[in-house]
């Protein structure tokens, strides 16, 4: 009895060590390279094990790569994983590049996928060019009619300005500059609708794909709209505000004729309270004057017959003016 549980005991105990050994050590994996004639040691394996780097992640991707006829080391491979880049895609872009006949070597692609970019996506784009569809962009002719325009961008991906150089979107917004200065520079908008293929040539005249990851290889122009009269608008919205101006000044002045006004009646009322103030005095100074012997009687009964007379003259030249308007 106790001599077989010993044996049951060595047994289990010979399983667990089994399993840990080949959980640590990919026995599997060496076995499916070794038949794909990859040489890769046993120790080679377990070290990357010790370095906490998956093998699996190597050497299937070595693997393909031996297959495809694309020389590279196990050693690049896992200097790539360790410096976070995607191994197998990296080996799918230089399988798929190879293919093509693009020259692309272990170095770019890997430079390439460690600046964040999809360098299978790129590889395929360079085979197979991308259409890019921008915005709807407005313009405004010479002539003041606006104009939106949509235009289609067929790029190609240059793997050698990957690193470094711009994406799609600097590609949409320099095409719509273009469109914008294109339009803006026609003197009136119906020659870019006769002539769409206008804009098209003006845009690629000017090498908008300097500095970025793509050639452009042709810009189509898909639809052309004509929106709203902005020369209109604007000449409508200088007109209104000229005459808000004019109305303003025109109310200044009204305002300074009022004040001027009030100012001059002002003025005449003063005159009268001083011309009023005199004519108190006058008896004032008579009196004192006949007081004062400086003035007689008579002078005084004079000045009152001449001050009756003029009243008199003044009477008789009303009473003819009044007469002659009602003749007429």
């Amino acid at each position: 009895m106790d001599g077989t549980l010993a044996m049951i005991l060595v047994i289990v105990v010979a399983v667990l060590v089994l399993s840990v050994f080949f959980s640590f050590v990919p026995i599997g994996l060496w076995i499916s390279a070794a038949a794909a004639g990859v040489r890769v040691g046993i120790f080679y394996l377990v070290g990357m094990r010790l370095r906490r780097v998956a093998p699996v992640r190597i050497v299937r991707p070595l693997i393909k790569a031996e297959k495809a006829g694309i020389p590279s080391s196990i050693a690049q491979l896992e200097a790539h994983y360790l410096a976070g880049g995607n191994v197998d895609r990296v080996v799918n872009a230089l399988i798929a590049a190879h293919r093509a006949g693009i020259d692309l070597a272990f170095e770019r692609a890997a430079a390439i996928d460690l600046a964040g970019r999809d360098v299978l996506l790129a590889v395929q784009m360079s085979v197979i060019p991308k259409v890019i569809e921008t915005p709807v962009v407005a313009g405004v002719a010479q002539d003041g009619i606006e104009l939106r325009a949509k235009a289609r961008v067929t790029v190609r991906a240059d793997i050698d300005r990957l690193v470094g150089g711009a994406g799609e979107e600097t590609v949409i917004a320099r095409v719509g500059e273009g469109i914008v200065t294109t339009i803006g520079s026609a003197s009136s908008y119906k020659l870019v609708l006769e002539n769409p293929d206008l804009i098209s040539r003006t845009v690629l005249a000017k090498g908008l794909d300097a500095g970025t990851a793509f050639e452009i290889v042709s810009i189509d122009i898909a639809d052309v709209d004509v929106g709203a009269n902005i020369g209109a608008r604007l000449r409508a919205d200088q007109a209104e505000s000229e005459k808000v101006m004019a109305q303003a000044k025109a109310e200044e002045r009204r305002a300074m004729a009022v004040a001027e006004e009030q100012e001059m009646k002002a003025e005449t009322q003063r005159m009268r309270a001083k011309v009023v103030a005199s004519e108190a005095e006058v008896p004032l100074a008579m009196a004192q004057a006949l007081r004062e012997g400086k003035l007689g009687v008579m002078d005084y009964f004079n000045m009152q017959n001449i001050q009756a007379d003029t009243s008199m003259r003044e009477n008789i030249s009303k009473g003819q003016g009044g007469a002659q308007s009602d003749k007429k």
